[in-house]
C-alpha cells in the first residue's frame, strides 16, 4: 500500500455551543428564584452590572454596539412595592428528636439509662419508628436486654402517641393500650389478624375470633383512625414549600392576561461610572477593551433574561390556547398535550418547550400548576379525539366515591363504563391510575356494615 502525505482542504458544517448560547440556554430553563442566585454571581463577576429598582425591560437598547456605547439612560425608576416574604414569618418549630429529648428530662431514669434513652432517641426516624441494632447498644452501654426495654418502654409513654415503635403493629398497640382497649377486639385483631386486616379480609377475622361481621367491622374502623406514623406530624412541618409562581394569568369575560413575573431577580443596568469612563479619549487601551468586553457580556445577560421572559410569555400563551376548554371549564376538559404539539404552535424546538417549563409554576385562577401539569399522556376516544391521564382519573374517581360500599367496582368494571362512554381503555391502566391516586383495590373497599 501506497501512502501520500499532503494537505487537503475539506469543508464540513457543525453545530457549535457558543459560551453566549449556553448562557441563554441555562437562563431559560431557570425558575425564579435559580435566575435570581445566578443573576446575582454574574454581578460579582461583572463590575458593570448593577441593580435598580424595576427597571423597564423594554427601554433597554440591546444594540448598543450600534451607538455611541450609552449616549443615553435607558432607565427609569419607578415605584417598586416590597413583596412580602413569607419565607420569614414560618413559625420555629422543634422536631421530632427535640421534642422527645424535651420529654425525657422530665423521667425517672438513672443518668446511665438517659444516656441510653438519648441513645435511641436519636435513632427514631422521621415517622416515630424505633430502628437500632440490639447487639450494638448492649455492648456500647454493658447493660443486659432488659434493661434497654426498660427504657424502650419509657420512651414509649412519650407524645406522640405510638413513637418509639419498632413496627405498625407495636405502635397500634401503643395506642390501644394508652386508650385503655385492653381486652377489647381491636386488640386482638392487631394481635393475631394484622395481615387480614391490611388485606379487608373480615370475614377470616370474624370466623377466628367467632365474631359478628358488624363487630368486627366496627372494630376495623376504630383501628384505622389510629396514626400509623405518629413522627409525620414533625416531618411534614420540616417540609413546608412555599412556591411563587413564575407566570401569572387573570381572566377577564373569558378573555385572558399572562404576566411573567420576574420580581425574584435583581433589575439590572449598566453602571454610570464605567459609561463615562468608556467615553475618555486618555483611557488606557487594555481598561477599554476590559471595558467593552464587560459591556457586551452584561449586554447579552440582559438581552438573555428578555428573551427567557419572552420565550416563557409564549408557551404559556400557547398552552392557554391549546387548554382553553380547561381553563374555561375545569380540569375534566384538560386534553392530552406533548411539548411537540406547542414547539409546533410557537415555532421552536421541543428542548425549548422543555426547558422553559421546567420547574416553573402558574398561578391561575382555578389555582397553582406546575407548567408540566398541562403535558398530559392520556388514551384515544372513539371519535380520535386525546383524553388526558388527569381527566380519566377524576372519572374514576367519581365513579368509586359512587359506588355502594357493600359491592364495590372493580377495575374492569371501571373499565367496561369508560368504553361504553367512546373512551378505550384497558383494566390495567385503570389500576396504574387508581394506584397513582392512592386508592385501594375493590377487594380492599369493600364494607360489611352498610
Amino acid at each position: 500500500m501506497k501512502m501520500n502525505y499532503g494537505l487537503n482542504l475539506i469543508q464540513t458544517q457543525k453545530l457549535a455551543l457558543t459560551p453566549e448560547l449556553r448562557q441563554a440556554i441555562e437562563i431559560l430553563q431557570y425558575n425564579s428564584l435559580e435566575l435570581n442566585d445566578h443573576i446575582k454571581n454574574e454581578m460579582l463577576e461583572n463590575p458593570l452590572l448593577e441593580s435598580v429598582e424595576d427597571v423597564p425591560m423594554k427601554e433597554i437598547d440591546l444594540d448598543v454596539f450600534s451607538k455611541k456605547y450609552f449616549s443615553g439612560d435607558y432607565y427609569e425608576k419607578i415605584d417598586y412595592e416590597e413583596k412580602e416574604d413569607y419565607i420569614n414569618i414560618i413559625p420555629q418549630t422543634d422536631s421530632l428528636i427535640d421534642h422527645l429529648m424535651f420529654q425525657l428530662q422530665f423521667t425517672i431514669l438513672d443518668n446511665r439509662k438517659q444516656k441510653i434513652a438519648m441513645f435511641l432517641i436519636e435513632n427514631i426516624d422521621e415517622n416515630g419508628y424505633l430502628k437500632y441494632d440490639e447487639e450494638h447498644v448492649i455492648n456500647k452501654f454493658k447493660v443486659l436486654n432488659s434493661e434497654i426495654e426498660e427504657v424502650v418502654q419509657t420512651i414509649q409513654t412519650f407524645e406522640p402517641i405510638g413513637v418509639g415503635a419498632r413496627n405498625i403493629q407495636e405502635c397500634l398497640l401503643i395506642q390501644l393500650h394508652y386508650l385503655s382497649l385492653e381486652d377489647k377486639l381491636p386488640i386482638k385483631i392487631v394481635k393475631y389478624h394484622l395481615e387480614d386486616l391490611a388485606n379487608n379480609r373480615l370475614l377470616n377475622i370474624s370466623k377466628s375470633l367467632n365474631k359478628n361481621i358488624i363487630e368486627i367491622q366496627d372494630a376495623v374502623d376504630f383501628i384505622r383512625k389510629l396514626e400509623p406514623k405518629p413522627g409525620r406530624l414533625y416531618s411534614s412541618m420540616k417540609g413546608n414549600r412555599y412556591i411563587k409562581p413564575d407566570v401569572t394569568i387573570m381572566e377577564d369575560n373569558g378573555e385572558y392576561t399572562i404576566v411573567v413575573t420576574d420580581y425574584t431577580a435583581p433589575k439590572l443596568r449598566i453602571s454610570k461610572y464605567y459609561k463615562e469612563l468608556m467615553e475618555k479619549q486618555a483611557l488606557d487601551p487594555q481598561v477599554k477593551e476590559y471595558i467593552q468586553k464587560k459591556i457586551q457580556s452584561a449586554l447579552f445577560l440582559i438581552k438573555s433574561i428578555e428573551q427567557r421572559k419572552s420565550t416563557i410569555y409564549k408557551v404559556v400563551e400557547a398552552i392557554i390556547d391549546y387548554q382553553k376548554d380547561f381553563f374555561d371549564k375545569g380540569k375534566m376538559y384538560l386534553k392530552t398535550m406533548t411539548l411537540k404539539d406547542i414547539s409546533e404552535m410557537i415555532e421552536v424546538h421541543e428542548s425549548t418547550v422543555s426547558r422553559a417549563v421546567n420547574g416553573k409554576y402558574l398561578q391561575s385562577p382555578s389555582g397553582l400548576y406546575e407548567l408540566k401539569y398541562f403535558f398530559q399522556s392520556g388514551v384515544s376516544t372513539l371519535y380520535g379525539e386525546g383524553i388526558s391521564s388527569e381527566t380519566i382519573k377524576i372519572s374514576i374517581k367519581e365513579m368509586i366515591e359512587k359506588e355502594e360500599p357493600s359491592k364495590p367496582i372493580s377495575d374492569q368494571q371501571i373499565s367496561n363504563e369508560l368504553n361504553l362512554l367512546g373512551i378505550k381503555i384497558s383494566r390495567r391502566t385503570i389500576a396504574k391510575y387508581r394506584d397513582e391516586m392512592g386508592i385501594l383495590g375493590s377487594s380492599k373497599r369493600k364494607r360489611y356494615n352498610v
